[in-house]
């Protein structure tokens, strides 16, 4: 018992060492050797390390866990008071699992946060989690993000409600004849999207912008 508390006690100093490939390394050894002992240490670490190759090995190991352990103790990093790389680690954690017990976790506050990567991983993690029926009412929450950003964040958004499928449909064609100029813009070039995903985002947003300067549908257009 004494010598396995000390190499746990060892991976646990690995995981702070200061050389991310050490890092990486322990990471790689305890996704490959699970054990319950080393969840919370490894949810401790997403929220603080700053190499994204070493983020996700720590992603990684916790998906090689049971669920039952490590996603109630993921949805608790989603409060509010965590600190944001803490929130959007364990939301992409939760999209990697993808159980859906964590959906309710996914709330309307997560999927509008102001942090840009919280909100961003939370919108592809409500893709993957959601259940069956409830797309359209996904797709009116994250409506409400269009026009958000810049070019990376409005992408994101885009592939996110692409990912709903027809359900989106009604909800971008309302957004189409919104206020914003930003917003319809965004909205006729995630609907152009949809139906061409090869033509690619900077060509349909350029092509949104043209037809909400001259004032016509995308129809039109």
């Amino acid at each position: 018992m004494q010598k396995e508390d000390t190499n746990t006690m060892r991976a646990v100093r690995g995981l702070e060492h200061s050389d991310s490939s050490v890092r990486l390394r322990v990471a790689l050894a305890i996704g490959t050797s699970p054990d319950p002992r080393f969840v919370d240490k490894l949810i401790e670490r997403c929220a603080v390390e700053p190499e994204f190759l070493v983020r996700d090995m720590l992603t990684w190991a916790l998906t090689r866990h049971s669920a039952a352990m490590t996603v109630p103790r993921l949805i608790d990093e989603l409060r509010p008071e965590r600190a944001p790389q803490a929130r959007s680690q364990a939301l992409h954690t939760l999209s990697k699992i993808g159980d859906r017990q964590a959906w309710p976790s996914i709330t309307r506050a997560l999927l509008t946060d102001a942090d840009d990567e919280v909100a961003r991983t939370a919108w592809r993690t409500a893709v993957v989690l959601v259940p069956e029926g409830e797309e359209p009412e996904l797709a009116g929450v994250l409506a409400t993000q269009l026009g958000r950003g810049e070019r990376e964040l409005q992408l994101s958004l885009s592939r996110a409600l692409i990912g709903l499928g027809e359900a989106i449909m009604p909800t971008l064609r309302a957004a189409t004849t919104g206020a914003s100029s930003d917003v319809r813009a965004h909205a006729i070039a995630t609907e152009r999207l949809s139906r061409d995903p090869n033509a690619g985002f900077d060509v349909a947003i350029e092509e949104a912008k043209r037809i909400v300067a001259l004032g016509t549908s995308s129809k039109e257009g």
